[in-house]
């Protein structure tokens, strides 16, 4: 795979994955390869909490947060208005601040609408 992704005219690099353990982990190893190891550190976070508590809602929470993340960065334009809100978000300066992070909760709350996930 020694090619570059590329998006033609907004089009998603990757179909969206399933929202699996292993689906996450395959597309995420295709657009986003250096996030592998915060996957792999957190998964193995809620796996543990999950057995620890006897519940799954810890591996639950962990799906449905890298499902949210691969749906955002399969996509150019809104990966990039994420990372364009998240700088600014961390400008320092309060008014523009505020106004990214709701911006980010938008983008949030639209993607785990699209995958009908509970949201945040």
């Amino acid at each position: 795979m020694g090619e570059a992704l590329t998006s033609a005219a907004g089009q998603p690099l990757v179909p969206e994955p399933p929202a699996t353990v292993s689906g996450l982990r395959q597309a995420l190893a295709q657009i986003a390869p250096a996030s592998l190891p915060a996957y792999t550190r957190e998964l193995d976070q809620a796996a543990d909490q999950s057995r620890q508590g006897a519940d799954l809602a810890p591996l639950q929470r962990f799906i449905a947060q890298w499902a949210v993340y691969v749906h955002i960065q399969r996509q150019p334009d809104l990966a990039a208005r994420l990372r364009h809100w998240e700088e600014l978000a961390a400008s320092g300066y309060a008014s523009e601040a505020r106004k990214a992070a709701s911006e980010i909760g938008r983008l949030l709350d639209e993607a785990h609408a699209a995958l009908a996930l509970t949201p945040r």
